[in-house]
Protein backbone atom coordinates (compact mmCIF):
# COMPACT_ATOMS: atom_id res chain seq x y z
CA UNK A 1 0.00 0.00 0.00
CA UNK A 2 0.93 3.55 -0.23
CA UNK A 3 0.14 6.23 2.29
CA UNK A 4 -0.23 9.50 2.57
CA UNK A 5 -0.51 11.55 5.90
CA UNK A 6 -0.78 14.39 7.64
CA UNK A 7 1.72 14.06 10.69
CA UNK A 8 0.66 16.52 12.89
CA UNK A 9 -1.19 14.68 15.68
CA UNK A 10 0.66 12.05 15.99
CA UNK A 11 3.79 10.71 17.37
CA UNK A 12 5.30 9.67 14.46
CA UNK A 13 4.59 6.06 12.66
CA UNK A 14 5.53 3.85 14.70
CA UNK A 15 3.44 1.99 17.02
CA UNK A 16 3.55 3.84 20.53
CA UNK A 17 3.66 3.47 24.42
CA UNK A 18 2.52 7.24 24.58
CA UNK A 19 0.52 8.67 22.76
CA UNK A 20 -0.59 7.42 18.76
CA UNK A 21 1.51 6.28 16.50
CA UNK A 22 0.19 5.95 13.01
CA UNK A 23 1.29 2.53 12.41
CA UNK A 24 -2.03 1.56 14.80
CA UNK A 25 -4.44 3.62 13.16
CA UNK A 26 -3.29 2.06 9.93
CA UNK A 27 -2.82 -1.39 11.09
CA UNK A 28 -6.59 -1.15 12.89
CA UNK A 29 -8.49 0.17 9.66
CA UNK A 30 -6.62 -2.87 7.79
CA UNK A 31 -7.52 -5.63 9.82
CA UNK A 32 -11.49 -4.42 10.27
CA UNK A 33 -11.38 -5.14 6.39
CA UNK A 34 -8.75 -8.50 6.38
CA UNK A 35 -11.38 -9.50 9.94
CA UNK A 36 -8.16 -10.83 11.15
CA UNK A 37 -4.88 -8.77 12.65
CA UNK A 38 -2.90 -6.87 10.38
CA UNK A 39 0.98 -6.22 11.06
CA UNK A 40 2.66 -4.14 8.67
CA UNK A 41 6.67 -3.50 7.61
CA UNK A 42 7.08 0.08 6.46
CA UNK A 43 9.75 1.69 4.00
CA UNK A 44 11.20 3.77 7.14
CA UNK A 45 10.15 5.26 10.35
CA UNK A 46 8.78 8.78 10.19
CA UNK A 47 8.90 11.39 13.30
CA UNK A 48 6.23 12.92 15.29
CA UNK A 49 5.08 15.28 13.19
CA UNK A 50 6.15 14.84 10.45
CA UNK A 51 4.48 14.27 6.89
CA UNK A 52 4.59 11.27 4.19
CA UNK A 53 3.48 11.62 0.72
CA UNK A 54 4.18 8.20 0.11
CA UNK A 55 4.68 6.30 2.48
CA UNK A 56 4.98 2.37 1.19
CA UNK A 57 3.72 -0.54 3.95
CA UNK A 58 3.35 -4.28 2.84
CA UNK A 59 1.33 -6.71 5.26
CA UNK A 60 0.33 -10.71 4.44
CA UNK A 61 -3.24 -11.80 4.40
CA UNK A 62 -4.80 -14.85 4.17
CA UNK A 63 -7.99 -13.31 3.01
CA UNK A 64 -8.20 -12.15 -0.55
CA UNK A 65 -10.36 -8.51 -1.40
CA UNK A 66 -10.24 -6.82 -4.11
CA UNK A 67 -7.89 -3.93 -4.78
CA UNK A 68 -10.91 -1.28 -4.81
CA UNK A 69 -12.11 -3.75 -1.65
CA UNK A 70 -8.50 -3.06 0.21
CA UNK A 71 -8.33 0.72 -0.99
CA UNK A 72 -11.63 1.67 -0.17
CA UNK A 73 -12.63 -0.41 3.04
CA UNK A 74 -9.31 0.98 4.51
CA UNK A 75 -9.62 4.38 3.65
CA UNK A 76 -13.62 4.52 5.28
CA UNK A 77 -12.02 3.21 8.68
CA UNK A 78 -9.21 5.83 8.79
CA UNK A 79 -9.73 9.57 9.71
CA UNK A 80 -9.25 12.37 7.44
CA UNK A 81 -5.42 13.09 7.90
CA UNK A 82 -4.18 9.45 7.00
CA UNK A 83 -4.96 8.15 3.30
CA UNK A 84 -4.18 4.93 1.56
CA UNK A 85 -3.52 6.41 -2.14
CA UNK A 86 -3.08 2.81 -3.69
CA UNK A 87 -2.74 -1.06 -3.32
CA UNK A 88 -0.72 -3.92 -5.26
CA UNK A 89 -0.40 -7.54 -4.71
CA UNK A 90 3.22 -8.59 -4.27
CA UNK A 91 5.29 -12.02 -3.91
CA UNK A 92 6.98 -12.72 -0.64
CA UNK A 93 9.98 -11.54 -1.69
CA UNK A 94 8.80 -8.07 -1.54
CA UNK A 95 9.97 -6.24 1.62
CA UNK A 96 8.55 -2.22 2.38
CA UNK A 97 12.20 -1.67 4.18
CA UNK A 98 14.61 -3.58 3.00
CA UNK A 99 13.43 -3.60 -1.33
CA UNK A 100 13.82 -0.47 -1.09
CA UNK A 101 16.78 1.47 -3.52
CA UNK A 102 16.63 5.06 -2.16
CA UNK A 103 14.15 7.47 -0.05
CA UNK A 104 13.37 10.85 -1.19
CA UNK A 105 12.30 13.47 1.71
CA UNK A 106 11.19 17.34 1.02
CA UNK A 107 12.34 20.10 3.73
CA UNK A 108 9.94 23.06 3.24
CA UNK A 109 10.93 26.34 4.80
CA UNK A 110 8.88 29.26 4.55
CA UNK A 111 11.52 32.15 4.01
CA UNK A 112 9.65 35.33 4.72
CA UNK A 113 9.52 38.66 7.94
CA UNK A 114 6.09 37.82 8.66
CA UNK A 115 4.90 34.06 9.65
CA UNK A 116 2.16 32.29 8.04
CA UNK A 117 -0.62 30.47 9.92
CA UNK A 118 -1.76 28.66 7.15
CA UNK A 119 2.26 26.80 6.57
CA UNK A 120 2.52 26.81 10.49
CA UNK A 121 2.11 22.73 9.97
CA UNK A 122 3.89 22.50 6.66
CA UNK A 123 7.20 24.80 7.14
CA UNK A 124 10.16 26.08 9.21
CA UNK A 125 9.56 29.75 9.54
CA UNK A 126 12.88 31.27 9.00
CA UNK A 127 12.52 35.05 8.43
CA UNK A 128 16.30 36.17 8.37
CA UNK A 129 17.32 36.21 4.45
CA UNK A 130 18.57 33.46 3.06
CA UNK A 131 22.00 32.83 0.99
CA UNK A 132 21.04 30.12 -1.35
CA UNK A 133 24.09 29.73 -3.31
CA UNK A 134 25.97 29.08 0.23
CA UNK A 135 23.79 26.23 1.11
CA UNK A 136 23.66 24.87 -2.30
CA UNK A 137 27.85 25.03 -2.54
CA UNK A 138 27.96 23.65 0.95
CA UNK A 139 25.70 20.80 0.34
CA UNK A 140 28.20 19.77 -2.14
CA UNK A 141 30.16 18.36 0.71
CA UNK A 142 27.09 16.07 2.17
CA UNK A 143 26.66 14.23 -1.30
CA UNK A 144 28.24 10.69 -1.31
CA UNK A 145 29.17 7.97 1.00
CA UNK A 146 29.77 9.00 3.86
CA UNK A 147 29.55 8.62 8.20
CA UNK A 148 26.80 10.68 9.08
CA UNK A 149 27.62 10.61 12.58
CA UNK A 150 27.42 14.40 12.89
CA UNK A 151 23.73 14.64 11.65
CA UNK A 152 22.32 11.66 13.09
CA UNK A 153 20.26 11.76 16.41
CA UNK A 154 22.07 10.75 19.86
CA UNK A 155 19.36 8.02 20.39
CA UNK A 156 19.29 7.06 16.66
CA UNK A 157 19.94 3.09 16.87
CA UNK A 158 21.28 2.24 13.75
CA UNK A 159 24.05 -0.08 13.36
CA UNK A 160 26.16 2.02 10.93
CA UNK A 161 26.36 5.54 10.44
CA UNK A 162 27.41 4.85 7.14
CA UNK A 163 24.73 6.00 4.17
CA UNK A 164 24.74 7.43 0.76
CA UNK A 165 23.34 11.02 -0.29
CA UNK A 166 22.61 10.80 -3.89
CA UNK A 167 21.11 14.36 -4.17
CA UNK A 168 20.52 17.50 -2.26
CA UNK A 169 18.09 20.15 -4.21
CA UNK A 170 17.47 23.64 -2.89
CA UNK A 171 15.30 25.55 -4.99
CA UNK A 172 13.30 28.41 -4.42
CA UNK A 173 9.60 28.72 -5.04
CA UNK A 174 7.92 32.32 -4.06
CA UNK A 175 8.30 33.25 -0.24
CA UNK A 176 9.10 28.39 0.31
CA UNK A 177 12.41 27.02 -0.22
CA UNK A 178 12.34 22.99 -0.82
CA UNK A 179 15.44 21.22 0.36
CA UNK A 180 15.24 17.79 -1.36
CA UNK A 181 17.54 15.14 -0.07
CA UNK A 182 17.42 11.77 -1.95
CA UNK A 183 19.67 8.72 -0.42
CA UNK A 184 19.58 5.25 -0.02
CA UNK A 185 18.50 5.29 3.57
CA UNK A 186 18.37 7.67 6.71
CA UNK A 187 19.19 7.87 9.77
CA UNK A 188 17.47 9.16 12.38
CA UNK A 189 16.65 12.35 11.94
CA UNK A 190 19.54 12.77 9.70
CA UNK A 191 17.49 14.89 7.08
CA UNK A 192 16.20 17.74 9.45
CA UNK A 193 19.69 17.62 11.41
CA UNK A 194 21.20 18.43 7.54
CA UNK A 195 18.42 21.13 7.08
CA UNK A 196 19.27 22.68 10.64
CA UNK A 197 23.01 23.18 9.44
CA UNK A 198 22.06 23.91 5.93
CA UNK A 199 19.86 27.15 7.59
CA UNK A 200 23.17 28.05 9.61
CA UNK A 201 25.42 28.51 6.57
CA UNK A 202 22.42 30.49 4.58
CA UNK A 203 21.94 32.85 7.49
CA UNK A 204 25.91 33.19 7.43
CA UNK A 205 25.95 32.33 10.93
CA UNK A 206 28.84 29.83 9.13
CA UNK A 207 30.49 29.64 6.35
CA UNK A 208 29.75 26.70 2.95
CA UNK A 209 32.85 25.20 4.22
CA UNK A 210 31.45 24.57 7.69
CA UNK A 211 29.54 21.78 6.59
CA UNK A 212 32.69 19.77 5.49
CA UNK A 213 34.59 20.06 9.05
CA UNK A 214 30.58 19.23 10.45
CA UNK A 215 30.94 16.09 8.64
CA UNK A 216 34.58 15.15 9.34
CA UNK A 217 34.26 15.56 12.51
CA UNK A 218 31.64 12.88 13.43
CA UNK A 219 30.59 14.66 16.40
CA UNK A 220 26.82 15.32 16.81
CA UNK A 221 27.49 18.59 18.83
CA UNK A 222 29.08 20.09 16.07
CA UNK A 223 26.25 20.27 13.53
CA UNK A 224 23.59 22.55 15.66
CA UNK A 225 19.87 22.01 16.19
CA UNK A 226 17.62 20.20 13.98
CA UNK A 227 15.13 21.74 12.35
CA UNK A 228 11.20 21.41 13.21
CA UNK A 229 9.38 18.52 12.28
CA UNK A 230 6.60 19.90 10.79
CA UNK A 231 8.99 21.27 7.21
CA UNK A 232 9.58 17.65 6.32
CA UNK A 233 7.63 15.13 4.56
CA UNK A 234 8.62 11.67 2.87
CA UNK A 235 8.40 12.56 -0.80
CA UNK A 236 9.09 9.24 -2.19
CA UNK A 237 10.42 5.72 -1.77
CA UNK A 238 12.14 3.88 -4.93
CA UNK A 239 12.42 -0.03 -5.82
CA UNK A 240 13.52 -2.27 -8.31
CA UNK A 241 11.59 -2.15 -11.85
CA UNK A 242 10.60 -5.66 -11.15
CA UNK A 243 8.02 -5.25 -8.54
CA UNK A 244 6.12 -2.69 -10.54
CA UNK A 245 5.26 -0.17 -7.83
CA UNK A 246 3.65 3.32 -7.80
CA UNK A 247 6.75 6.00 -7.97
CA UNK A 248 4.69 8.25 -5.81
Amino acid sequence: MGIEYDGTAYNGWQKQNVGIGIQTIVEAAISKVANHEINTICAGRTDAGVHAKAQIIHFDTIIDRSIHGWLAGTNSNLPDDINITWVKNVDDEFHARFSATSRTYCYQVLNQAIRSSLSRDRAWWVYEPLDLSKMRIGSEALVGRHDYTSFRAVSCQAASPIREITEIQIEQHDKFLNITISANAFLQRMVRNIVGALILVGKKEKDASWLQDVLDGCDRALAGVAAPAQGLTLLSVDYPEKYQLSAD
